[in-house]
């Protein structure tokens, strides 16, 4: 997958080493076509350097920070010292997950190739990431693409290739509602409110409700975030015991730790 244009200051860029010399580095930018950069021995690691390529060598897939891009002259500056371990885990996990989103685009498109880069473009222009912007549209439809400049023809095959390729990343939490009731029919009472308790109305929410033991039964939510998957759990529970009080029973919520 290669990206238009150049980098600004301050993205993170996956590299590779194609050239190690005494003052640095040189190395090829893998998400833009031709560009090459410079990572001076400087930014290579924080300290005295004695042998350069006990920290960088030639083959070597590195990701770097831009510090300064000079289009006219056609150069890049990069540190390697300002990454740390956890940037860089997480950007070649984006890496590796657009690179999976670019195969997706090229087997839609393998009859029309010249599109792919068209439609690449785009995607990136609005989510500056190809496989967020697939994550996004299996999630939301159309929806996702509204922001774009693509025809209907190509959202409706964004729309089948997500929704065929992408796993959409869901949370799962759990809570205990404690319902009872003295009523002669109470057992019908507690069931019929556990049912308005599933019967909330949240298309992106799946709810499971199982028998702990008298009086508790635990909701389990899985949702595409916390924020979504909190808002069920709460929603279900009250629910439930605002049946169940209605009633003449009780009820209480307790969330799980």
């Amino acid at each position: 997958m290669q990206r238009e244009g150049w980098p600004e200051p301050g993205d993170l860029v996956v590299c590779t080493v194609s050239q190690v010399v005494d003052f640095g580095a040189f190395v090829s930018l893998d998400e833009y076509s031709g560009k090459q950069g410079l990572i001076h021995i400087s930014e290579v690691a924080s300290g005295w350097i004695k042998y350069i390529r006990d920290h960088v060598r030639e083959g070597q897939k590195i990701v770097c920070k831009v510090l300064n891009v000079d289009s006219s002259r056609h150069h890049i500056d990069l540190s390697l010292k300002d990454v740390n371990e956890h940037q860089r885990r997480e950007k070649i996990q984006e890496w590796k997950a657009d690179q999976k989103a670019w195969k997706w685009l090229q087997m839609a498109y393998k009859d029309n190739p010249e599109d792919i880069q068209r439609i690449s473009n785009s995607l990136i222009k609005s989510y500056n990431s190809l496989y967020l912007a697939l994550e996004e549209t299996a999630i939301s439809g159309a929806e996702a693409l509204e922001d774009t400049d693509l025809p209907e023809e190509d959202i409706q095959i964004l729309i089948r290739l997500s929704q065929d390729n992408v796993k959409i990343p869901t949370v799962e939490i759990s809570g205990f509602v404690d319902i009872s009731s003295s009523a002669p029919d109470g057992i019908e009472v507690i069931k019929k409110a556990l049912k308005q308790a599933k019967r909330i109305k949240d298309k992106d929410a799946n709810l499971e409700i199982t028998y702990i033991g008298a009086p508790r039964y635990r909701i389990h939510v899985t949702a595409p975030d916390y924020k979504h998957a909190e808002s069920a759990l709460k929603k279900a529970a009250q629910t439930a015991i605002k049946y169940i009080e209605q009633h003449g029973g009780e009820g209480t919520f307790h969330r799980e730790a």
